[in-house]
């Protein structure tokens, strides 16, 4: 539910000149594949920027553990000991804002636009490496049928 939000406000930020993107998961209990991929995506996005990064920030065991299950340690600073945000979390999370709705075109409405951000996400997290390949094959390729559908519907009086 919340990739696509996450995903539209990393890319209007990287496309403003950010260099490092911090994600707080401070009030998050667990997360899905869909979102992991959105995170390799931002993170492999802000790669291709020479000195960009995407932090992490406050994962808990539990996430960070996934996170590296999947090799996206690689992609991304888990919990960095040197940040610069690093003891002013309080202070931060006080200021923070609700973001802009996503701009036209975004994923706030349309099953097929969601099942395209899904099949991004796990198509990113396909690439991180073999493993992920292998877990995640079958959800590529239903997600690859079900957007195949939606975008070229049978046409009324066919078979």
């Amino acid at each position: 539910m919340n990739s696509p939000l996450i995903k539209d406000f990393a890319e209007r930020r990287i496309a403003a000149g950010e260099s490092m993107l911090v994600v707080d998961l401070g009030a998050c209990a667990g997360m899905d594949s869909s979102f992991m991929g959105t995170l390799a995506g931002i993170a492999a996005r802000l790669s291709a920027i020479d000195g960009a990064t995407l932090q992490i920030a406050d994962p808990g065991e539990r996430n960070r553990r996934s996170l590296e299950d999947l090799g996206l340690d690689f992609l991304m600073e888990i919990d960095p000991p040197a940040a610069i945000w690093r003891g002013r979390m309080d202070r931060i999370r006080s200021g923070l804002q609700i973001p802009n709705p996503p701009t036209a075109g975004g994923f706030a409405n349309g099953q097929l636009q969601r099942a395209k951000h899904v099949l991004e996400a796990h198509q990113t997290l396909s690439d991180v490496n073999e493993q992920n390949s292998r877990t995640f094959s079958n959800v590529v390729r239903l997600l690859e049928e079900e957007v195949s559908e939606q975008e070229n519907p049978p046409q009324p009086g066919t078979p």
